[in-house]
């Protein structure tokens, strides 16, 4: 499979996916088409005209999943974008979207994700950030790393008077309940899969990696995470 997950696609005073151009550009360098998966936001036609702005300078077109059912069956590249998840989940769930997306990168299409598309490459939406809006039939996503994750993932700020939960201790109650690795991917760092290997990309912060009964453990961008996909996934234990 050929995966790229980046954690944003919007970075503070930079033009949309612009930090990560680089990225995009090498594992699209094959790709003429992209069909575009905006159903985490409300407005599929504006999300897909906003992808389809920031790609044009690749020499790609942009094709909204949303405009035609079978579009996907026959897409060069899959791009599931950013916004609530459980949305995203739901609807592709309930159209038999998520099933062909699967089927499409297992049989080689690349695939890329942002944020809540990021989220769908693992087993189950269970590590997101975003409020359940809606009830999707399942909490099952692609599963396509054997792995959670964690985009937009926050440190906690040891100098803040919130008293309120933070993203660690999230992490840390789920993995009283399941066993399986989380990683926290901060803002402006990636995934990539490529040929078997897996590694982490993007601004020097690097991620953070959660395993049931041990400290978590700080990841540097440029490291190899080829390890993870041997991971397994065990739920409700």
């Amino acid at each position: 499979m050929e995966l790229l997950l980046l954690s944003n696609s919007a970075t503070h005073g930079r033009p949309f996916l612009e930090h990560a151009v680089d990225a995009l550009r090498d594992i699209l360098r094959d790709v003429r088409e992209l069909v575009f998966v905006p159903y985490a936001l409300a407005d599929h036609d504006g999300y897909t005209a906003k992808v389809r702005t920031a790609l044009e300078p690749l020499g790609l077109s942009v094709v909204g999943a949303h405009t035609d059912p079978d579009v996907l069956r026959s897409a060069s590249a899959i791009f599931v974008g950013g916004g609530n998840t459980f949305r995203l989940v739901k609807t592709l769930q309930e159209s038999g979207q998520l099933d062909v997306i699967r089927d499409r990168v297992r049989s080689g299409t690349p695939y890329l994700g942002s944020s809540a598309g990021t989220n769908l490459a693992g087993p189950s939406l269970r590590t997101s950030n975003d409020m359940p809006i809606v009830q999707p039939p399942s909490f099952e996503t692609l599963g396509l790393v054997p792995f959670q994750l964690n985009p937009h993932y926050l440190d906690p700020d040891p100098q803040s008077t919130h008293q309120g939960e933070t993203r660690e201790l999230r992490i840390t109650e789920f993995l009283e309940e399941n066993d399986v690795p989380v990683l926290g991917l901060r803002e402006g760092t990636w995934l990539r899969l490529h040929a078997d290997t897996l590694t982490l990309d993007g601004i020097p912060a690097g991620a953070r990696l959660f395993r049931r009964g041990a400290a978590p453990e700080e990841i540097s961008s440029g490291s190899d995470l080829s390890e993870l996909l041997k991971a397994t996934a065990a739920y409700d234990v």
